[in-house]
């Protein structure tokens, strides 16, 4: 029987839309708050919550009560994204970037107008950063974001615009459509993207978009660092080490479809 006509969960339904609710809000959520967004009961958010909860899915802070995605979901995160092959064909030029530069790396996917860590090489010794693979991030603030959509139809980075807005983090986060297409307009000419503490302060990344066929992005790699591992003096050569192991990847991931209108990924060529 078609996927189409068979009946869904209703509870199953309503447990994942908390999740995806917990997984775009990097603060963690309150109950009422979940109520709010989700427009369930009250009790019936509550059930849910305890049962993801007691299975791993879920923790709720003691201190704030707020509830955030659990150890359980990223443990499952890692184990389904390991499975795509990505990160095995990605990891020997992804470690190469690190050891060059001696910065944090990472390598993210175009999924649901979102930028999700497929990738992580985490820097020695250097400044530490609050990522973790099936991380979901802002497109319009961060360097993975803007290399992901910089070369998409205008149309196309309009709606990204229209559904998911431009959430200010700080005073320094791009809050207008026109400064956006501005910041895009030189990812494009530039052939990387600069976030300058724009998604959190004291960080700046370099990002810059792997293509493999056509002239859609299938992922966007990115340099993590300090405001003094990044500076304007270093800028220049490290975004050219970023593109040329952003070469290096289009060329290894030739088989993989780019990323559609939609923002889902075709991976079907990447054997696990």
């Amino acid at each position: 029987m078609p996927a189409t006509k068979t009946r869904t969960v209703p509870s199953l339904d309503k447990a994942l839309g908390l999740l995806e609710l917990l997984t775009r809000c990097r603060s963690g959520l309150t109950l009422p708050e979940l109520v709010e967004k989700s427009g369930l009961p009250k009790s019936s958010a509550h059930y849910l919550l305890v049962t993801l909860e007691r299975r791993g899915y879920v923790h709720r802070s003691e201190r704030t009560g707020r509830y955030m995605p659990g150890v359980q979901l990223f443990s499952m995160a890692n184990l389904a994204l390991n499975g795509l092959g990505v990160r095995q064909r990605a990891d020997p030029y992804l470690s190469a970037l690190r050891l060059r530069t001696g910065l944090t790396v990472h390598m993210a996917i175009l999924d649901n107008n979102e930028a999700v860590l497929v990738a992580r090489h985490d820097a020695h010794g250097g400044m530490r950063v609050a990522t973790w693979v099936g991380k979901r991030m802002d497109l319009h603030c961060t360097g993975l974001g803007k290399a992901l959509i910089a070369f998409l139809p205008e149309k196309e980075i309009e709606a990204v615009v229209r559904e998911r807005g431009l959430a200010r983090h700080n005073e320094n986060t791009i809050s207008t459509p026109r400064r956006l297409q501005e910041n895009l307009q030189r990812v494009v000419k530039l052939g990387y993207a600069l976030d300058d503490e724009e998604d959190e302060l004291g960080t700046r990344c370099i990002g810059a978009p792997v293509f493999a066929s056509g002239d859609r992005p299938i992922a966007s790699v990115s340099l993590v660092g300090s405001l003094s591992e990044i500076n304007h003096e270093n800028v220049a050569q490290l975004a050219e080490e970023l593109k040329s192991t952003a070469r290096a990847l289009g060329r290894v991931f030739a088989d993989v479809s780019p990323t559609t209108s939609t923002g889902a990924v075709a991976l079907s060529g990447i054997a696990c």
